[in-house]
This record gives structure tokens, C-alpha cells and sequence, in this order.
């Protein structure tokens, strides 16, 4: 296992170069890589215990894969898979095949890493290869938001990287474990930086319009896997340090209700998936020992919605109210929002359940409440018109991708049957009524809006200072007892 580990590693990276010396197989060479990671994580899900590897000295390279780090690399390969299979006829030139697998690559790395330079790496090259998507259709639009985003994204690892120095300092040695022991301020600049590469509580307001802005494909991805890069070492964090257990679990329900907050009142349905994305980082990082589970229902619901949505006829809920659109699109529209809901037959509930099973007292009440605003956001979506469809009316890929998604949403239930309970069955059917009850009542007739003041560039950079000090706090308040 360990030589096909140091293979998979490096296989995205070297087939990144080598498309744009075969450009005409492009399109194969990156399914491929994807299908290897799939085969990868499958494996590593039938191991029995983790791997370990500690490459060239005390100095080097730690990586850990075990059952955490499968889910997240299941979720990486399905995603990539559905949006190359996507763009398959849509003209995508080699560069963009190159970024996709070299981002697709770096973020897989992320997912093993057990040390702070390699885990940096990985996060920077995830920002440069994210940056080239997000601009590639060169807009004026897009190269600002690909470079805003380039921006708060290096700030964070600047922070980061100051972190990951004081580690060393204290022990000699960047592994995770470093952290036992570790000064507050390497713990606190370190924790910043994920913060905000995760799309996290008010670090993570870049997302909205970052996710909403890019081309379709780019936005799954980015909501499908790339936020998952910064929540994944914050987990890992919580499973090795127990006293960071607390700190990631109470900025994962904070997360989940802030993502709903703004959601509930957004009517640009791109911008209302991308503050969902806010909110289910959040569940993610609820609930660390089943965050794999979680993360896995969250990408494969996310990417087909980005895909779905970015074939709609207008971006604009209140249009769409209007103006019914194709019962094809409104099908897997209907799916997806019914997934992540947490409806049955979709792994989404059994996710919920599983999560909610393994949550501290304090987190029940308030995640279920995230659970039923979770249910009232994607109301917005089920209760669209809809009408026959004469002609064709989405990309041909569209349906390729799709039945990826969702076929392994419905497949994946089998990860926890457990939840196919007569309690917990009524409790996500009345969680659903429930958010269409209060959408039909409450939120379609009331129209208001949160301050969209923190969204803007220099509020976005103030509120990394804001949350420094803040974790300041937290921190002091936790380790230095």
C-alpha cells in the first residue's frame, strides 16, 4: 500500500504536464486520474488500519491515510469524475484539463498530509490551480474575483506559515502532534489560516461570490471539494489534540447557522448554494469523528446542484417563480435539494443522522435548527414551476455527471442503513415539512435583507483580525488552563 500511495500521489501531477504534450487526450487522461483515486480510496477504506509513512528524515514528509482521509478522497475522485465527464463537449481547451487535475492532485495531498510544510504546500498550490479556474473564462468579472480570491487566500497562509515556524520551534518538528504543547499563537495563526481557506463562520465570507461568479464546473468544484482542503486539517486537528475538540465543534455549528442565516434570504440561486456550502462546512466540522461521511454527501450534493443550476434559464429565483422551467432540470434539482435536506433513499439522511449521533449535548438543539433551515433554503428550489420539456435543453454531459452524483448518493446509503429507523425517518420527513411549511408561510412572503457589508474586500480582511482575536480567546480560555 505504501508504494501505490507515493504512485497515486504523484500520478496528478505528472499527467497535468503531460497533457499539453498530448492535448487531444485530455479529456482521458484526467478521467482516468480521477478513476486511480477512486480505486484508491476504495482500497483504503478495506484497510484495517491507517498508514503511516514518514519519508526522508525527522525533517520530511509525515503523511496518515485512514478511514477519514477515504471518505474525503471518494468525495474528491466522484466530483472531479462528474465535472470532466461535464465538460467532455464543451470545447474545454488542455489548460484547463491541467489545472483541474493538478488542483484535483493537491487537494487529494491535503487529505493525507500529517505535517504542517507538506499540508502547506499542497493548501498554495490548491489556491494557484483554484485562481486559473476561477479566471479562465477571462472576464473582466472573473479576473477580479480570481485574484480577490487569490489574495484573501494568501493572507490566510501568511498566517499559517508564522503558525507552522512557532510549531517548530517548540518541538523541532512540524508534524500535527506539535500542536500538544504548541505556544496559543502557533495554535491561533495556524487555526486562522483553515479558517479561512475553508470558507469558515466570518473568515469565509469570500465564498458567496467567489463560488457564484465562476463557470459552473469550477463552482462544484470549488464547493464540492476545494473548501474541504482547509476543514480537513481542522478535523484531523480535533481527532489527534482533544482539547481542540471544542474549538473546530463550536465553529462547525456556528458555521451551519450563519450559512443559513444568509441563505434563507438570498434570491440569486447560485449565491443561495454557495452560502449552503457555509452552512454544511459547518456540519462537517460538527461532529470530527464522522466528518468523512458528512463531507461525502456534501460534495457529491453540491456538484450536481452547481451543474443543474448552471443550466436554469436565469439565475434568479423570483424569475424562475415566473417563468416554469424544463421538469428535466427540475428533477435533479429536486433530487439534490431533497439529499441534502437529509431525505431518505439519499445518503444525506443517513449523514444526519450519523452526525447527529455523535455530537456533544449542546450542539443537538442548535444543529437541528441548522437542519430545519437547511430544509427551508432548498424549499426555494423544490417548490419551482416546472413544464414538459420539448427540446433539448442542458448540456449533453449534464446527464453523464448526474447519474455519477446521484447514483452514488442513493448507492453510498449503505454506509449507514443503521439510520433506517421508524424515529429517525419521522424526524427527517417532519424536518423537510417543516421547512416547506415555514418557506410557503413565511420566508416567500417576506422579503428582507442581512448587511452584505462584510462580503466587501477590505471587511473580508478586517474580519481575519476580528477572528484572531476572538480564537485569541477561545484558545486562552482552553489550553491555557
Amino acid at each position: 500500500m505504501t508504494g501505490m500511495t507515493i504512485v497515486w500521489m504523484a500520478l496528478p501531477f505528472f499527467v497535468g504536464f503531460t497533457v499539453y504534450l498530448l492535448p487531444q487526450a485530455a479529456r482521458l487522461l484526467t478521467l482516468a486520474v480521477t478513476l486511480t483515486s477512486l480505486a484508491y480510496a476504495v482500497a483504503l477504506l478495506g484497510q484495517p488500519a491507517p498508514l503511516d509513512l514518514h519519508l526522508l528524515d525527522s525533517f520530511g514528509v509525515t503523511l496518515l491515510a485512514d478511514q477519514l482521509s477515504a471518505y474525503f478522497i471518494l468525495t474528491n475522485a466522484l466530483v472531479t469524475a462528474a465535472v470532466i465527464l461535464y465538460c467532455w463537449d464543451t470545447g474545454k481547451t488542455a489548460f484547463f484539463y491541467t489545472q483541474a487535475i493538478i488542483l484535483h492532485g493537491s487537494i487529494n495531498a491535503t487529505f493525507i498530509c500529517a505535517d504542517f510544510i507538506s499540508l502547506y504546500v499542497a493548501l498554495e498550490v490548491i489556491g494557484i490551480a483554484a485562481f486559473l479556474l476561477i479566471a479562465y473564462p477571462r472576464q473582466d468579472r472573473t479576473l477580479w474575483v480570481a485574484l480577490r480570491y487569490l489574495f484573501i487566500s494568501n493572507t490566510a497562509m501568511l498566517f499559517y506559515l508564522m503558525g507552522a515556524a512557532l510549531v517548530y520551534q517548540a518541538h523541532q518538528s512540524f508534524a500535527f502532534t506539535g500542536l500538544r504543547g504548541a505556544p496559543i499563537e502557533a495554535v491561533v495563526l495556524i487555526v486562522l489560516g483553515l479558517l479561512v481557506k475553508g470558507g469558515i463562520f466570518v473568515s469565509g465570507l469570500w465564498l458567496p461570490l467567489t463560488h457564484a461568479e465562476a463557470e459552473s464546473p469550477v463552482s462544484a468544484l470549488l464547493s464540492g471539494v476545494v473548501v474541504k482542503a482547509g476543514v480537513f486539517p481542522l478535523v484531523r486537528f480535533a481527532l489527534l489534540v482533544e482539547e481542540l475538540d471544542p474549538l473546530v465543534r463550536a465553529f462547525g455549528v456556528a458555521t451551519a447557522l450563519l450559512g443559513v442565516a444568509y441563505a434563507l434570504v438570498e434570491t440569486d440561486a447560485k449565491r443561495v448554494l454557495a452560502l449552503s456550502t457555509v452552512s454544511q462546512v459547518g456540519w462537517v466540522m460538527a461532529a470530527p469523528p464522522v466528518a468523512g461521511v458528512y463531507a461525502l454527501t456534501h460534495g457529491l450534493v453540491k456538484a450536481a446542484l452547481f451543474l443543474t443550476v448552471g443550466n436554469l434559464p436565469s439565475r434568479d429565483l423570483t424569475v424562475l417563480q415566473q417563468r416554469p422551467m424544463a421538469t428535466s432540470l427540475w428533477l435533479p434539482l429536486m433530487a439534490g435539494s431533497l439529499a441534502i435536506a437529509g431525505c431518505p433513499l439519499f445518503l444525506g439522511f443517513g449523514a444526519k443522522a450519523l452526525t447527529l449521533e455523535y455530537v456533544l449535548p449542546w450542539q443537538g438543539n442548535l444543529l437541528g435548527l441548522a437542519a430545519l433551515g437547511t430544509a427551508v433554503i432548498y424549499a426555494k428550489f423544490m417548490v419551482l414551476p416546472h413544464q414538459r420539456d420539448e427540446k433539448p435543453v442542458a448540456k449533453p454531459g449534464l446527464w453523464t455527471a448526474l447519474m455519477v452524483l446521484l447514483g452514488a448518493l442513493i448507492l453510498a446509503n449503505v454506509v449507514y442503513l443503521e439510520a433506517y429507523t421508524g424515529p429517525k425517518l419521522l424526524t427527517a420527513l417532519a424536518t423537510i415539512g417543516g421547512g416547506l411549511a415555514i418557506h410557503q408561510l413565511l420566508v416567500k412572503r417576506v422579503r428582507f435583507a442581512l448587511p452584505g457589508g462584510l462580503e466587501s474586500f477590505e471587511h473580508l480582511i478586517g474580519g481575519m483580525s476580528l477572528t484572531l482575536v476572538v480564537l485569541f480567546w477561545m484558545v486562552w480560555s482552553w489550553l491555557a488552563i
